[in-house]
């Protein structure tokens, strides 16, 4: 039932969090195993629940590769939906071209952002969560996470400048 309800979500989640195909599929799949293995309880709210597991499972494998000094760049974010940055222009070939690389520019600039802060921004802007549902996400506090949104914030607009 929540694979069927929130699985588009979730698994967008892992695109921006992994930007590598492979690597959201994985994480996609262990996030809904671990959620079955807990248990959804009925007091929780269940993509809050998911999105939780998510991206301690994200955090606890990127730690291991970094200790096994498996890190690496990852370029391939053929998973990530283009539409989600996408705004609304006149449709000249021009004006595509130009939000196309605008979209880029700000693609590269999340993916630039510490984990951290990167997590919390998708969180908010891409999933559109609260500050309370994040905090309840992470496990950290309100202010942490406000903190976190004011630097991811602070960072971007000063990588993006230009675009802006």
């Amino acid at each position: 039932m929540y694979l069927i309800r929130y699985g588009k979500d979730v698994y967008s989640f892992c695109c921006y969090l992994t930007a590598n195909r492979t690597e959201a599929d994985d994480l996609y799949q262990d996030t809904f195993v671990k959620a079955m293995e807990r248990g959804i309880t009925l007091d929780r709210n269940p993509k809050s629940f998911l999105l939780s597991i998510a991206c301690k499972l994200w955090k606890n494998k990127r730690r291991k590769d970094l200790n096994a000094g498996r890190l690496f760049c990852r370029e391939d974010v053929s998973c990530i939906n283009e539409n989600d940055f996408q705004m609304r222009h006149e449709n000249s070939a021009e004006a595509i071209a130009m939000q196309n690389d605008t979209n880029a520019r700000i693609q590269n600039a999340v993916r630039k952002l510490p984990e951290k802060l990167k997590i919390t921004a998708l969180l908010y802007y891409m999933e559109e969560r609260s500050v309370e549902e994040i905090a309840d996400i992470l496990h950290i506090p309100k202010g942490t996470v406000k903190s976190r949104l004011f630097q991811a914030r602070k960072r971007l607009y000063k990588e993006l400048e230009e675009v802006l």
